[in-house]
């Protein structure tokens, strides 16, 4: 759509967009003020004066549009939706350090936090002795024993991240209980609400309260008589007592194995055997709105250890439990008389284990078993595991006592989360922003907000209103699906600060639409991985921010984007390719629990200063204004709501739903507006013809045996028929040709 210049909207424009005639002249009026006041000529300024003086939630996101477009009409690429204040950013995290110590780090060249944060990023990058050690003292992160160095580079090659923090003893849960420096015992931790009670106030746990209920979980594992730094596994949603439980885990010295609660009997199986887990925490039911959702029966069905489980309303479970496992309140009855002792945190190297994750990736080992299924009542569709036979099994990657640090230090940084602040991020401990979410708030002495029950709808706005969320993080479909249903509406998000994004890749009206709704605050992108802890590209407040990009590389990251002959493109100069990264990574995994880390991350990747860099496997483009923007995965590998799948995994499913079906390629294809990768099916036929009618049968037909045999998220965009497939002389598909026809042509959007 063709928009007009600000100076020639009319008052008939804006009524057109279903803006009352009264209405319309005072806008009107308004932005003729600012576009006098700083001419055609600075569109940056004439922006955010629009976005702060004019623009507000009840007026037609299509009216926001028509501003936003307006006044960049001529600008060219990468237009900024966010400026930083000067006065705003001296008052961040970042910015009060640089104040005090920018004259330190960086010399002479120090200017201001706005114009010298590049320069601190480089920084980081080149000093981490002194960056990391200054963190984590911003962070007032307590050793029991402190680290002889921050990082022992490593000269044997065997691991080229070296040692960080060699010498140290510490316990992550310990220091989200403490207090002193950054809160009070009386400081409120965890606010949260329970679906279907969304006209009652939000509930609120104080940090001398949270501290208590962690370490009786505590007392009450010891009482287990386990093995020290036993495997110990939640498969529960994100609601407080998941949240008390994980603490509890990592504070007795033992370690999480996070399962999501949307998996199959067979992933959980699959699960704690890959960790050796000794014991399972779960809930019996899950409740969304009138529906029961059985968990507990897929952990027994997975052939679980010992299960603790805890009911999901009230104080008695639904379900007859196995005769070897407990109930919440017998779990703790075995620790009742420690009620309020404190429970003293044990303390272990900064490189022994303190949770297994699993990627959304796999490691292509075989699986060669039968999957097993359950119904799903919550989508109404048989559900069999993710991992079919042949397919490979998930990466198990442990997560260091470092890597809570790297989560809390990214918070710190990029999102400026401090005390004071309440940070809400839908998602689950069975993935990495879960943990991230824990130690994000609570190291940082911030608030942690949970919504137990959908992230969808008008209730979980409501909460964001009630529980006066600051940081709201999202993922760019829960984004879509709120501005579709316009569940947002009527509810006041004007104490967000500001937003962070992962997962996927954003659409540039979705997040324009999201700043809008919180009277545009900036939304900070936020990408990493499991095994890195965090993130190695992001956002920053203190940097002007462009809709769907990332403005820095994570501080401590240095970045390298690949150009076709596998060296890195010149320093700052545009270009795409595959990203990769310098290997000293703060947090980041340097061992894989049932795969080869080197031969995964390393192996056969360029060197730079004498350094192999570690392989991301993203296709990244630096613009001509320095942001970066993904463009999925450089392999075989998409990502699909968040969940990255291999395209063999969708090509095997697809291959036998028709015989008349000869072979097919699943491609990832980011959409010509921008947004989350769509799933394409090239197919080759038996039959050389077909119809466009034919073409749609096939269409549903691959959605209905992918949701059903994979995942009930994936979804197919289209289905293009081919006459052959593009193939190496060594016979592979050259999925990434195909990748580049699609987007090139438009062909994904034909069906």
């Amino acid at each position: 759509m063709a928009y007009k210049s600000l100076d020639s909207i009319t008052k008939s424009d804006v009524e057109a967009l279903g803006i009352s005639g009264d209405v319309a002249e005072k806008l009107l009026k308004d932005l003729g003020e600012i576009i006098r006041s700083h001419g055609p000529d600075a569109p940056v300024e004439t922006w955010v004066q629009v976005s702060r003086r004019i623009l507000h939630p009840n007026l037609p996101f299509s009216f926001h549009q028509m501003l936003y477009y307006g006044c960049y009409k001529d600008f060219g690429p990468d237009p900024p939706a966010w400026i930083p204040d000067p006065k705003v950013a001296s008052s961040t995290n970042v910015g009060k350090l640089l104040e005090r110590r920018g004259k330190v780090f960086l010399g002479e060249n120090y200017k201001n936090p706005v114009s010298s944060f590049s320069s601190f990023q480089e920084f980081s990058v080149s000093n981490p002795e002194v960056y990391w050690k200054t963190v984590l003292d911003e962070l007032n992160i307590v050793f029991s024993v402190p680290p002889k160095c921050i990082l022992e580079k490593d000269t044997s090659g065997v691991n080229p991240g070296g040692n960080w923090l060699p010498g140290a003893y510490l316990n992550p849960a310990r220091n989200c209980l403490t207090s002193g420096f950054k809160r009070r015992l009386d400081d409120i931790v965890i606010r949260w609400r329970d679906e279907g009670s969304d006209d009652l106030p939000v509930n609120t746990m104080t940090l001398l309260e949270l501290r208590s209920h962690v370490w009786l979980v505590a007392h009450a594992l010891s009482a287990l008589d386990l093995e020290e730094e036993s495997a110990i596994a939640v498969d529960m949603p994100m609601n407080v007592e998941s949240v008390i439980i994980y603490l509890g885990i990592v504070l007795a010295g033992h370690v999480v194995v996070s399962i999501a609660d949307s998996f199959s009997p067979r992933e959980i199986s699959t699960r704690l055997k890959i960790s050796k887990a000794k014991a399972i925490f779960t809930q019996d039911v899950i409740i969304r709105g009138d529906k029961s959702i059985p968990l507990y029966r897929r952990v027994v069905d997975a052939e679980a250890p010992l299960a603790v489980v805890i009911p999901a309303r009230g104080s008695s479970c639904r379900t007859k439990l196995r005769e070897k496992d407990l109930s919440w309140n017998n779990f703790l009855g075995n620790a009742r008389s420690l009620r309020g002792v404190e429970y003293v945190a044990v303390e272990k190297p900064a490189g022994a284990y303190t949770n297994i994750l699993f990627s959304s990736g796999t490691t292509g080992k075989s699986m060669n078993q039968t999957a097993s299924c359950y119904v799903d009542e919550d989508v109404g569709v048989e559900l069999p595991s993710f991992f079919i036979p042949g397919v490979g099994e998930p990466k198990a990657i442990p997560w260091t006592n470092i890597s809570p640090l790297k989560s809390a230090a990214d918070a710190w940084c990029h999102l400026d989360v401090h005390r004071g602040d309440v940070i809400a991020w839908p998602t689950n401990l069975g993935w990495m922003m879960g943990p991230w979410l824990v130690y994000a708030s609570l190291i940082n002495g911030a608030c942690m907000g949970l919504y137990n029950g959908s992230p969808l709808g008008p209730a979980f706005a409501k909460f964001v209103q009630d529980a006066e969320v600051t940081v709201l993080g999202v993922i760019p479909s829960i984004v879509r699906t709120w501005q579709n249903s316009n569940s947002t509406s009527g509810y006041d998000w004007s104490r967000i600060r500001c937003f962070g994004s992962t997962g996927e890749a954003s659409n540039v009206d979705e997040y324009l639409w999201l700043m809008g709704r919180a009277h545009y605050k900036p939304v900070i992108e936020y990408c990493g991985g499991t095994e890195i802890g965090g993130s190695f590209i992001a956002g920053s407040l203190l940097q002007p921010q462009s809709l769907a990009a990332f403005s820095t590389a994570a501080m401590g990251c240095k970045l390298f984007i690949l150009g076709e002959d596998g060296d890195s493109i010149p320093p700052y100069a545009p270009g795409v390719g595959e990203l990769a990264l310098f290997p000293h990574i703060f947090g980041a995994s340097s061992t894989l629990l049932n795969g080869n880390h080197y031969k995964v991350y390393f192996k056969g990747m360029p060197t730079f200063q004498g350094q192999i860099l570690r392989r991301h496997g993203d296709l990244f483009e630096r613009t001509s204004k320095g942001y970066y923007r993904a463009h999925g995965r450089a392999d075989d590998t998409m990502n699909l709501g968040g969940i990255k799948v291999g395209s063999i995994e969708i090509e095997r499913v697809c291959n036998c739903v028709d015989e008349n079906v000869l072979e097919t390629a699943a491609i990832g294809v980011p959409p010509p507006s921008g947004g989350p990768e769509q799933l394409v099916i090239a197919v080759v036929l038996k039959s050389s013809e077909s119809s466009n009618h034919e073409l749609s049968l096939l269409k549903k037909t691959f959605n209905s045996e992918i949701q059903k045999k994979l995942n009930p998220l994936f979804k197919v965009s289209s289905v293009v028929n081919l006459p052959s497939l593009p193939r190496t002389a060594t016979n592979k598909v050259m999925r990434r040709v195909l990748r580049q026809q699609l987007t090139q042509t438009g062909l994904n959007s034909k069906l």
